[in-house]
């Protein structure tokens, strides 16, 4: 079993930056694919980037070019770079690990950190 915990969020103007960190713990084996998702108030939990285990990333259309997933290995940790955020970027985001394929859907996903709250004000 892999536990997630996540760090790394706060309040911040628009435009500005953030870096969420995610340390894993427990053991990944090949094939795994870790990712960050986030839920605002009242929507959906949507996928955000995700990173698998060739080191491929893949990114939704609102993000990118202004985030960037990345991990070292050697700390066991994933990142999640923010840049240019916007008020819309505004949710919980969490972190989550599957040996399923590496996609935006959360149910896909089986461990899930418990998540750290990002605010962007305008």
């Amino acid at each position: 079993q892999v536990q997630l915990v996540e760090s790394g969020g706060g309040s911040v103007q628009s435009g500005g930056s953030l870096r969420l960190s995610c340390a894993v713990f427990g053991y990944i084996y090949s094939g795994y694919c870790v990712g960050w998702f986030r839920q605002a108030p009242g929507k959906e939990r949507e996928g955000v980037a995700n990173i698998d285990g060739d080191g491929s990333t893949r990114y939704a259309d609102s993000v990118k070019g202004r985030f960037t997933i990345s991990q070292d290995n050697a700390k066991n940790t994933l990142y999640l770079q923010m840049n240019s955020l916007r008020p819309e970027d505004t949710a919980m985001y969490y972190c989550a690990s599957t040996y399923h394929y590496c996609t935006f859907t959360p149910s896909f996903f089986t461990d899930w950190g418990q998540g750290t709250q990002v605010i962007v004000s305008s």
